[in-house]
């Protein structure tokens, strides 16, 4: 749990103040922060295998949801081959247990669900301002 408070940290710090439509970035002086060696960076996570309590294979995080300058959810890919026939859903960072193996140098994630129920949730499109 420790690790995924400070992951939620670090994205904030990284995520910079969001900007309306049409609207000149603000001049700003910025306030810089020491990264702790426990945070979880975000080039970490995208790309990320998510496996269930089985350890079964389940999903991808395919990107970060940050609103207000807040960490607020991740997408998740479920399905698909090569890019075809991906199913995307939004879980909230609570949703995933993010933890570092440090025997297989490598980060891991847990979800309690499994493959055909994050198939089965409301699915998240990539249209509109979100458009890839």
């Amino acid at each position: 749990m420790r690790r995924l408070v400070l992951a939620t940290l670090a994205a904030v710090a990284l995520a910079g103040p969001a900007l309306a439509a049409n609207e000149a970035p603000p001049t700003v002086a910025p306030k810089f922060e020491t990264v702790p060696q426990d945070a979880v960076l975000s080039y970490n996570l995208i790309g990320l295998n998510i496996t269930d309590a089985k350890n079964n294979t389940v999903g991808e995080i395919k990107d970060l949801v940050i609103d207000h300058d807040k960490l607020t959810g991740y997408i998740v890919s479920v399905g698909g081959f090569l890019g075809m026939g991906e199913h995307y859903v939004a879980v909230t960072p609570g949703s995933i247990a993010l933890g570092y193996d440090a025997d297989a140098k490598k980060w891991k994630a847990i979800i309690g669900a499994t493959k055909d129920q994050l198939k089965a949730a409301p699915e998240f499109k990539y249209d509109g301002k979100f458009k890839r």
